[in-house]
């Protein structure tokens, strides 16, 4: 999983599978949903991510992964 924050456009991308997306759903104003071709979701596209989430903090709680961190 990436977490790929776009200030430009104060969009958050939440990616989550490596597969391309083939289907995007706005199931909320500004939330988009990625689908694969199997229907598994793919990604989550978060416009005006700064006004909808914290962006200044993650807490990552029991997530077995690798972590790296990379600062802009």
């Amino acid at each position: 999983m990436k977490l790929n924050y776009y200030p430009e456009t104060d969009s958050l991308y939440i990616d989550l599978s490596s597969e391309t997306s083939a289907e995007s759903v706005e199931i909320s104003k500004g939330i988009v949903i990625d689908y694969d071709e199997d229907g598994h979701i793919t990604g989550i596209d978060i416009d005006n991510a700064s006004c909808k989430i914290d962006l200044k903090e993650i807490i990552l709680n029991k997530v077995p992964a690798q972590l790296q961190a990379i600062t802009a």
